[in-house]
């Protein structure tokens, strides 16, 4: 017996921001469908708490806006909603038209890996990302291991790719004055031998 596909729901991105303000999880939007997104670990919650902590040391007194988990994006050329872990945006912040609660003008982003997501975020959602004017640097940050993988633009189609894994490291950001000790950024975790 051959049994039909299921036919995929598509929803317009207003249903989608209907849904999600009434939604006790998050999700996201691509091209109609909506995706509900996993649950963090506690490795990967300390990583993004840590980060978001050193960032807001850094740039106390500085036009930016930091912003950890919650804080949805739209990316309009891709028809994208998503929650990066950890997102820095100058300020004043651009929104998307009509919306209070959706930013459109990061400048640096940060995604913890996660065995699920790791893929996705280094390939589709980073592309996802390069379609964001204002975009100029991509932290992917391992959280069974220390090792962090650092994507700078520094042209319009030319990223400069950097990785750290020795804990005595640290990442300079480009897009911003800001440095992070990787010991520090892992300093709350206890890795397997």
């Amino acid at each position: 017996m051959i049994t039909q596909a299921e036919e995929i729901k598509r929803y317009t991105p207003e249903e989608y921001l209907d849904f999600e303000i009434n939604s006790e999880i998050r999700h996201e939007y691509l091209n109609g469908e909506i995706i509900p997104m996993t649950g963090g670990t506690p490795e990967h919650n300390e990583i993004a708490s840590i980060l978001n902590a050193a960032l807001r040391m850094s740039l106390k007194g500085q036009p930016y806006s930091i912003f950890i988990a919650d804080q949805r994006l739209w990316i309009p050329a891709l028809n994208l909603y998503t929650y990066p872990d950890v997102m820095v945006a100058p300020r004043p912040l651009q929104r998307q038209l009509g919306r209070t609660d959706t930013i459109t003008n990061p400048v640096m982003i940060a995604e913890v890996l996660s065995k699920s997501t790791k893929n996705y975020d280094r390939d589709e959602k980073f592309a996802a990302y390069r379609a964001i004017p204002t975009f100029q640097e991509y932290l992917l940050i391992d959280q069974y291991t220390p090792h962090i993988e650092q994507y700078a633009k520094t042209d319009r189609s030319q990223w400069l790719f950097t990785e750290y894994d020795d804990l005595d490291a640290a990442v300079s950001l480009a897009s911003i004055p800001c440095q992070i000790p990787l010991g520090d950024l892992y300093s709350a975790l206890e890795f397997e031998p």
